[in-house]
C-alpha cells in the first residue's frame, strides 16, 4: 500500500513537469527559426552582432513558464497548438528584451542573468539596449503573422493586449514605479503599504503572467465567463510569482537562483515578504493558490495541469 500510494503522489508531477518541458522545447525551437538568419518579406539585412545578441538574450535559458502558460490556457478552448506556441513565443520575446533592459547599468546593474553573463557584459551597453529594443518590436512582428492565427481580428486583439500589458500600464509603468520605491529620483519618504506593493508587482510582473492566460482565451475565442475564470487565474498566478521571487531573494543564494540574491533588501524596497513576514507570505502563497484553482473550477479536470503549475510557481526554488 505504501508503495502504490508513493507512485500516486508523484506520477502528476511528472506529467506536469514532461508537459512543462515540452512547451520548453517547442518554444525554443520556434524562437531559433525565427530568430534564424532568414530575412522575413520586408527586411532589408539582419546585422550579425545584433542579432546574435538577441539569440544569446533569448535563447538557451530559462524554464519557458509564460509561453507553456499560452499553451496550456489555449488547449481549454481546442486551440491548435502551434497557434499557441507562436504567441507564447512572442510574449517570452517580451519577456527577454524586459531582462536585458533590467539588468542594464541604468536599471538595475546586474552582471549575472540564468547563470551566464547579461547581455550588456556579454557585447557592450548599446548593443543590449538595441537588442532589447529588436526583441520587443519583434514581439509584435510575431503577433502579427497569419501563422500567429489566420483571424486578424484575433491577431489585433493579441497585439493590443500584449501592447497594455507591456507598456504604460503594465510592466514599463511597473519598473518606472519600482525604480522610484528605490529612491532613485530624490529620497522617497513615503512608506510603502500592502497596496503599494501589490499595485506596482501587478504592473511590473503579473501583468504579463496574467496576459499569457488571457491570450490563450484570445486564441480560443472563449465565451465571457471562461475568459473572465482565466483572467482571474493569470491575476492571481501573478500575484504568487511575485511573492515565491521575493522569498528567493530572502532565502536563495546566487549559485541557485543564476542572479544576484538579496538586492531588494539591499534597496530598502518594501516587498510583501517585508511587510507579512516569511511565514506570513507562506501563508499568502497558500491561499492564492487555492484561489488559482478555484478560478479554474468551471473547467474541471481539463484545467488539471494549470492547477499544477499554480502550485509549481509557488514552490520553486529558482
Amino acid at each position: 500500500m505504501p508503495r502504490t500510494a508513493a507512485k500516486s503522489d508523484t506520477a502528476p508531477k511528472a506529467s506536469f513537469a514532461a508537459r512543462l518541458n515540452a512547451a520548453a522545447s517547442e518554444t525554443e525551437h520556434l524562437l531559433d527559426r525565427l530568430l534564424g538568419k532568414t530575412l522575413a518579406e520586408g527586411e532589408i539585412a539582419r546585422p550579425p552582432r545584433i542579432a546574435e545578441a538577441m539569440r544569446y538574450s533569448s535563447l538557451g535559458g530559462g524554464k519557458r513558464l509564460r509561453p507553456f502558460l499560452t499553451v496550456e490556457t489555449a488547449a481549454l478552448f481546442g486551440v491548435r497548438r502551434e497557434h499557441a506556441l507562436m504567441a507564447g513565443a512572442a510574449i517570452e520575446l517580451v519577456h527577454c528584451y524586459s531582462l536585458v533592459h533590467d539588468d542594464l547599468p541604468a536599471m538595475d546593474n546586474d552582471d549575472l542573468r540564468r547563470g551566464r553573463p547579461t547581455a550588456h557584459k556579454k557585447f557592450d551597453e548599446a548593443t543590449a539596449i538595441l537588442a532589447g529594443d529588436g526583441l520587443l518590436t519583434f514581439t509584435f512582428d510575431v503577433l502579427g503573422r497569419p501563422e500567429t492565427h489566420p483571424d486578424a481580428e484575433v491577431r489585433i486583439a493579441l497585439v493590443t493586449g500584449l501592447a497594455r500589458a507591456a507598456g504604460l500600464g503594465g510592466m514599463v509603468g511597473g519598473q518606472m514605479l519600482d525604480l522610484a520605491a528605490e529612491g532613485r529620483f530624490g529620497k522617497n519618504d513615503t512608506p510603502q503599504g500592502e497596496q503599494d506593493v501589490l499595485t506596482l508587482q501587478a504592473m511590473k510582473t503579473g501583468a504579463i503572467l496574467k496576459f499569457c492566460c488571457v491570450a490563450g482565451a484570445i486564441l480560443g475565442s472563449a465565451p465571457k465567463a471562461k475568459h473572465e475564470a482565466v483572467s482571474r487565474y493569470g491575476q492571481v498566478i501573478g500575484q504568487a510569482f511575485q511573492i515565491a521571487d521575493d522569498l528567493l531573494d530572502v532565502e536563495g543564494d546566487a549559485a541557485t537562483l543564476g542572479k544576484a540574491a538579496g538586492k531588494d533588501a539591499a534597496l530598502g524596497k518594501a516587498t510583501l515578504v517585508d511587510l507579512l513576514g516569511v511565514a506570513g507570505a507562506r501563508a499568502r502563497l497558500d491561499q492564492l493558490v487555492k484561489d488559482a484553482e478555484s478560478a479554474l473550477a468551471p473547467f474541471g479536470a481539463d484545467a488539471t495541469t494549470l492547477k499544477e503549475a499554480a502550485r509549481f510557481i509557488a514552490e520553486r526554488r529558482a
